[in-house]
């Protein structure tokens, strides 16, 4: 994972950015075509919180995005 800020569509349910729907990197839009897992990680000494999600995109590759909830940004 490179940890490299990007731009996401969510679908935002009760919680802000809920999940990814479309993506871009480098410009490029990329659909998500299906969401294969998904995780949390909280860091317990800051309780800093990451929402992972694995998705297969519509380039055929398969992506793992995570959300930031301290910074509100998206990364891959």
């Amino acid at each position: 994972m490179s940890d490299k800020k990007i731009e996401v569509i969510a679908y935002s349910g009760y919680k802000e950015e809920e999940i990814p729907r479309a993506f871009f990197i480098d410009g490029e839009k990329i659909e998500v075509i299906e969401v294969l897992k998904m995780w949390i990680e909280e860091e317990l000494e800051d309780k800093e919180r990451k929402r992972f999600f694995k998705v297969k995109g519509s380039d055929g590759y398969t992506y793992t995005l995570f959300y930031d909830e301290k910074s509100s940004n998206w990364f891959f």
